[in-house]
């Protein structure tokens, strides 16, 4: 039976073209639509033009999609409506999610899409434009060729502001660096549409609370009205032919009106008057219920069933205060603030007016908690070219309101091995085992008075942990963690995490025989291995502006910046100089501290289509050991290779630079480090399948990555190792692969495999390029040559 289900799905592979064979004489299947642009617009204009206009608003007829480079589920609609195939196999394969109507060509669809279109460009501002169409219909098949000539886009000349309300005019000017309209700038209608939800929202932020959008008018008006028939409606009347060198310019009047009833609230100020707070408000709840105890507390009057917070707390989250303007800044903040302390499901702000008051506002905030303590377990197989399967259980444990403070504490322990199969048993290669805690403070813990932004969520997080790793017959590292930092936003896009203080311990204890073999042949290595004290500053920027209002493209940027030995550096020389015995704590422990510098900087950006996306990275780290310490600690290092990485080369497997290791131990343990790392990656995304109603997603992708590690210094044990700028290109690694993405939203399982395009080492080629070398066909080559990845999530 599942020879036979294969053999159906090539045969629908193979026949999927044959679709006409089921349509009537005068039918014609759509199989192509295409939009060709030529205008004054730069290349990224066009692309951007092109996507509108082939949106299914505008273009009302698309072909029907392919996957796998065939049009299958139209084959399964026709084998399910024309061929009635039934049986079990077929039941699963022709469910209504596998199955597409074929699209049926429609010249009057054609048309109505073409006036869409021009409506849409003179919308966008280009009146002059004309769109026009080819058919080409054979055999059965049609393929439609839009074809669009922008014209001259109008641009703005001046705007004019008519505001009779000097306090309104006033806001409006002080804000102006933030308009959708500007000078110069091409005119395009849906601008207005966003200037106008601005300044309302501007205008309702400075107090005004019944401000209404409708107040807001625009007229737009030609600078040059003699050029038109009917000056009143210049674009219906446009003459057909303008000099070309006349630039086609345009007057934009802003009016916002005084309502006609004097006595009218909508532009008349507000004031906040009485705020009341509902910390335990129960869904369905009623804000009158009798059953309430009151607390007051400066701004705030709270209403409760239980004591479940502190007022300071609700004082420090709430932006809310007692004759203050009402401002929708405030509003938002106040909301982000509640939802980011992690103690309420359902955050609800209303205001209501005050009958005995004039422009008086009531708030009431509805806070409807969430379970005030959590218990989470994670389970991970996987699998990989240097283990046959590898698991891991981590048991979590959140508290999210300690001593009703809204303070949180994080616990969670992990264990995990990894099993190798040699020949017919099982040996055990890997066991890891750890404890981490975090005390999350919702706000800034210091020894001095400062002062909060508004609009940050600042926090505190105390951090201790220890983790053991155990290679057997190889090493066993023991870390034990401690960290003092803050968090905050700067903005809604800008992120910081602080942490002046941070402590590792590394102790090392290596096997006889892993010295032997492996440690005692590199000086760097033996250094690496060393027991130390890791400690000093941690400074990271996270920037990202994934949301709703960067759909089509969005960008990630993150810089992290460490520091180690300075301030241990420090210590060491107060016990220094208050012991009579010159004893520090290097002496006592005899553990050197290490001393370095240490930076990342990963950029991605990613273009996101209806069926498909393209995501990139470049990221850059250097670590650069200095004072007593001449190498990086073992566990600061960059390593190379892997399902996040260079996915062509097995993980720590890649470099440092031109260097490769051939010996035994290297095919049984691969451990390359380094002191910098540059990579870069590009990733083609694209769905194939929808599964289950669409709540599992089998989607594909290709990419490319190419990078290395490198060391600062030369290593006399690892020839070509060292970086150097002549040789970037040479030792530059170029991998390619395809992949399989099963998402289940929450979730995704990855499989990639990969194949080096460019080897960084000697090759019989000796440019280093190994496409020549591939012989795809050969059982034993693929095996040698192309690494599987199986990982959890995306790597990028």
């Amino acid at each position: 039976m599942a020879h036979l289900a294969v053999l159906l799905m090539v045969c629908g592979l193979w026949t999927a073209c044959s679709n006409t064979r089921y349509l009537q004489k005068e039918q014609n299947l759509l199989t192509n639509t295409d939009v060709n642009i030529t205008g004054k617009l730069n290349s990224n204009e066009k692309t951007d033009l092109k996507n509108d206009l082939s949106s299914k608003s505008l273009m009302l007829q698309q072909p029907n999609q392919k996957v796998l480079g065939t049009r299958l589920k139209v084959w399964l609609y026709n084998q399910k409506n024309y061929e009635k195939k039934s049986n079990w196999f077929w039941n699963l394969m022709l469910a209504e999610r596998n199955l597409q109507e074929p699209v049926i060509y429609d010249s009057l669809k054609t048309k109505e899409s073409v006036a869409r279109m021009i409506s849409y460009l003179n919308n966008q501002g280009y009146f002059y434009a004309t769109v026009g169409y080819k058919e080409n219909i054979r055999r059965q098949k049609a393929s439609v060729e839009y074809e669009v000539n922008t014209g001259k886009n109008f641009v703005i000349k001046k705007i004019n502001y008519d505001i009779p309300d000097t306090a309104i005019s006033k806001i409006v000017k002080d804000n102006l660096q933030f308009s959708h309209i500007k000078t110069n700038d091409a005119y395009k209608a849906g601008n207005l549409d966003r200037e106008r939800e601005r300044l309302t929202r501007v205008i309702r932020d400075a107090g005004y609370y019944k401000f209404n959008r409708e107040l807001i008018s625009f007229t737009v008006d030609t600078l040059n009205k003699s050029l038109f028939v009917d000056p009143l409606n210049p674009f219906e009347s446009m003459p057909t032919v303008l000099s070309s060198d006349q630039k086609p310019l345009l007057d934009i009047d802003v009016e916002i009106k005084l309502p006609e009833d004097s006595a009218s609230d909508l532009t008349k100020l507000f004031y906040l008057n009485k705020i009341y707070v509902f910390p335990d408000f129960k869904l369905q709840g009623n804000v009158n219920d009798t059953n309430y105890h009151t607390t007051q507390s400066r701004f705030l009057t709270i209403k409760y069933y239980e004591n479940i917070i502190r007022p300071r707390v609700l004082s420090r989250a709430i932006q809310l205060r007692t004759n203050d303007k009402y401002s929708i800044q405030n509003y938002n903040n106040t909301v982000n603030r509640l939802y980011d302390l992690n103690l309420w499901q359902f955050v609800t702000l209303t205001y209501k007016e005050n009958p005995d008051t004039v422009q008086k506002l009531d708030a009431y905030i509805q806070l409807t908690p969430r379970k005030k303590q959590e218990i989470s377990t994670n389970f991970d197989i996987s699998t990989s070219s240097d283990y046959f399967v590898g698991s891991g259980v981590s048991f979590g444990y959140r508290h999210y309101n300690l001593n009703r403070a809204a303070n949180e504490l994080h616990i969670n322990v992990k264990g995990g091995v990894e099993v190798v199969k040699n020949n017919s048993q099982f040996d055990l290669q890997a066991q890891e085992y750890g404890i981490t805690a975090d005390l999350i403070l919702p706000r800034f813990v210091t020894p001095f008075r400062l002062r909060q932004n508004n609009r940050s969520t600042a926090k505190t997080r105390i951090s201790a942990g220890f983790n053991n790793l155990r290679r057997i017959d190889k090493f066993n590292i023991r870390n034990v963690t401690g960290s003092f930092g803050y968090e905050w936003n700067e903005s809604v896009y800008k992120r910081w995490n602080v942490k002046p203080l941070t402590f590792t311990y590394v102790g090392v204890v290596l096997t006889k025989e892993f010295i032997d073999s492996v440690v005692s042949t590199s000086p760097y290595l033996r250094r690496s291995f060393e027991p130390a004290f890791v400690g000093g500053e941690n400074i990271t920027y996270i920037f990202s502006n994934n949301d709703v209002f960067h759909q089509r493209q969005n960008t990630y940027f993150r810089a992290n910046f460490e520091e180690s030995g300075l301030w241990l550096k420090g210590v060491n020389g107060a016990l220094d100089v208050l012991s009579s015995k010159g004893e520090n704590l290097e002496t006592l422990s005899r553990v050197n501290i290490s001393q370095f510098v240490r930076l990342e900087l990963d950029y991605r950006h990613y273009w996101n289509y209806e069926r498909s996306a393209v995501a990139t990275r470049a990221y850059v780290g250097l670590g650069v050991p200095y004072g007593q310490s001449s190498v990086l600690p073992y566990i600061r290092q960059f390593t190379a290779g892997g399902p996040n990485s260079i996915r062509a080369w097995r993980l720590r497997t890649l470099g440092p630079g031109s260097y490769t290791d051939t010996s035994r131990v290297a095919q049984i343990f691969p451990d390359q480090t380094g002191d910098m790392k540059l990579e870069g990656n590009v990733e083609y995304r694209f769905n194939l399948i929808r599964l289950f109603g669409g709540s599992m997603n089998l989607k594909g992708a290709t990419f490319l990555d190419l990078g290395n590690i490198w060391m600062l210094r030369k290593d006399t044990s690892r020839p070509g190792a060292e970086f150097q700028v002549g040789n970037l290109y040479k030792d530059l690694a170029i991998g390619t692969g395809a992949g399989l993405r099963v998402d289940f939203s929450y979730f995704v399982i990855r499989l990639d495999f990969g194949i080096p395009l460019k080897k960084p080492y000697p090759t019989k080629n000796s440019s280093g390029w190994y496409i020549g070398e591939w012989t795809l066909g050969d059982s034993r080559w693929r095996r040698e040559n192309v690494t599987w990845n199986v990982a959890i999530g995306y790597p990028f």
